[in-house]
Parts: structure tokens; C-alpha cells; sequence
């Protein structure tokens, strides 16, 4: 597994990151499917065995996932797993407890003491915030931010990082946050990174960069052959594209297609796809979903660069679907 520098942060980590988004199985944050169904716990721990056997080292999870169900199974592992071999980053943000907002001060300093305890340890490597809804006029942002620095002081996370579906909400409160790590949404079709103006900010300020959704939750894979529909509390229900059979029809031929051009590697597919985005940006990570034990081998065999022709081909594929 190829290793990158996180910026800043100086830590050496995978360049693929294990995503623990299914560990926590389907459930609900006020009233929204925020899950994925049809984890089993063992699953989750035979991927993180193996994930650790075959060198990847930063995982990343969240207070939300599971309502803490993902966090508390990372956790489990250091009996049997060195916790010093893992970069582990978690987030904070999404679980408004019974408030009516998020970033509530009360609600973020409960879920991130709760996460140290699900996760068995004193100290995370990365906090997030979870997203940048910091109230319609911004009126939450400053005590958000408070409570976070306050938890870097106190030694219980080393770094800092600021998560959103939006690049252009990373960059609104980039400056004002100062993250280590800034984790946007970013893949072969959906990818306002360099446009936004992040990708020069992180450049320039050498900022830890992990794009989540590289793989746009299985779809950009062709693997869905028709519509699908998931189980309740399972977020994968409120997209479009998983009903949608031209969409779908278009993911196959891309299949074929990166299945010719890349057929000397394991996973054509999967190559083409997540290995595209570092093409610009070499220092970076994807952060990966990885449900058991064969996606994590498949995770293993990314990360690589391609050549600038063959990471154009791909991206010419999704831009014109």
C-alpha cells in the first residue's frame, strides 16, 4: 500500500483510508436514514483485521454511524490490535441528540467524550466536523469551534479536521476553522474540487486532503444491474441514481470499458475509478468503504498513480454521463 504524508499533520498514512460508514449498520438521526443495512459485526472485524494486516492505517468513522455502533466495534479491535498502529479519525456533528439543531454545545462535548469510550481510547488522531451547517446565519460556527479547540487542548484529538458534501462550503470556513484535514466529497463524476478553489488552498497551506465517495457509493462501479431498494434506516434509499435505469445502464458500459483498458490489474474497474483522482493530487487519500475481508484486498491492491492519459480517459467517461 502506497503511503502518503497527510499534510500538516506530518503523519505517514495509507493512501487509501478504510471507511467504517456500514459498520453501524442502518439507523435513523432525526427521522433520516443515515445508515447502510446489512452489516454483521463480525464482517466489520474481519475487515479491520485485515485491513491492519495489509498496511491500512488510517480508519475513519463517526459518532453518528450506528449511534456509535461502528465506533464501539473499531474500539473492540485493540485487544487483539495495536491502537498506536492506527491513524483513527472520527467526526462530530450529525447526532443533534434531542436538540433541534446540530452543533449544539452540550450535544458535541457528550458525543465526543462517548466516542473515546466507544473507540477505547484517551486521545483520537482526528476530530471532523461532520459538516458546515453552522446555522442559517452562521450563529453556531464560533462556539462549534470553541468546544472542538478546547477538546485539542485537553489532549483528547491531535488534529482538527472539516468535512462537507460541498467544496465550496469547505471553502467558506476554511480560514475562519484552520484545519489540518479538510475531507470533501470528490469522485470521477462529481468533482468541484480544483473549481472550488480547496485544491489550491490545500496546496498552498499544505493541508491533509481525503476525498470521501470516490467510488460514489458502488455506483460509479457498474455493479448495480437494476434498480435497487435497501432496507429502512438505510441512507442509499434516498438516491436517485439507484432507481434510475439509464444511469445505471451508462455505469455499465463504463465497466466494460475500464474493464479493457485496465484488464493487466486485479480490479479494473475499481483502478480506473478511485486511482483517477490522484492524478492532481498525489499527496492525497480515498477514503474507501470496506464492508469484509475481499474489499478490503481489493482496497489493498489501490492507491497507485496513473499516467495522466489514462486518469484522463477515465474522468472523460464519467464527464460525459
Amino acid at each position: 500500500m502506497r503511503k502518503i504524508i497527510l499534510g500538516r499533520t506530518g503523519a505517514e498514512v495509507s493512501a487509501i483510508s478504510l471507511g467504517t460508514w456500514s459498520y453501524g449498520g442502518a439507523n435513523k438521526s432525526a427521522k433520516m436514514a443515515v445508515g447502510w443495512g446489512g452489516q454483521t459485526d463480525d464482517n466489520s472485524k474481519a475487515a479491520l483485521k485485515r485491513a491492519w494486516e495489509l498496511d491500512i492505517n488510517h480508519w475513519d468513522t463517526a459518532d453518528v454511524y450506528g449511534n456509535g455502533r461502528s465506533e464501539q466495534v473499531i474500539g473492540s479491535m485493540w485487544s487483539t490490535l495495536p491502537r498506536n498502529d492506527i491513524f483513527l479519525a472520527t467526526k462530530v456533528g450529525w447526532d443533534r441528540g434531542s436538540k433541534k439543531r446540530w452543533y449544539d454545545m452540550d450535544v458535541m462535548r457528550k458525543n465526543m467524550e462517548r466516542s473515546l469510550v466507544n473507540l477505547k481510547t484517551d486521545c483520537v488522531d482526528l476530530l471532523y466536523f461532520h459538516h458546515c451547517n453552522f446555522g442559517e446565519n452562521e450563529e453556531y460556527f464560533d462556539e462549534a469551534m470553541e468546544v472542538i479547540r478546547k477538546f485539542k487542548e485537553e489532549g483528547k484529538t491531535r488534529f482538527i479536521g472539516l468535512s462537507d458534501w460541498s467544496s465550496e462550503k469547505i471553502m467558506h470556513f476554511i480560514e475562519r476553522c484552520d484545519p489540518d484535514v479538510v475531507q470533501p466529497l470528490r469522485n470521477v463524476m462529481d468533482d468541484t474540487y480544483e473549481a472550488s478553489g480547496l485544491k489550491k488552498y490545500v496546496d498552498d497551506h499544505n493541508l491533509g486532503i481525503c476525498f470521501f465517495s470516490p467510488i460514489k457509493h458502488g455506483l460509479l462501479t457498474g455493479k448495480y444491474t437494476e434498480p435497487a431498494k435497501f432496507e429502512d434506516g438505510d441512507f442509499r434509499n434516498r438516491e436517485k441514481e439507484f432507481s434510475d435505469w439509464g444511469f445505471l445502464k451508462k455505469m455499465q458500459n463504463n465497466k466494460t470499458l475500464l474493464e479493457n483498458r485496465f484488464s493487466d490489474h486485479p480490479n479494473p474497474v475499481m483502478n480506473g475509478v478511485v486511482n483517477a483522482l490522484f492524478s492532481d493530487s498525489p499527496t492525497g487519500c480515498a477514503l474507501l468503504g470496506q464492508r469484509n475481508s475481499a474489499q478490503v484486498e481489493t482496497a489493498a491492491s489501490l492507491g497507485d498513480l496513473l499516467s495522466d492519459e489514462n486518469s484522463e480517459f477515465v474522468k472523460s467517461l464519467y464527464r460525459s454521463n
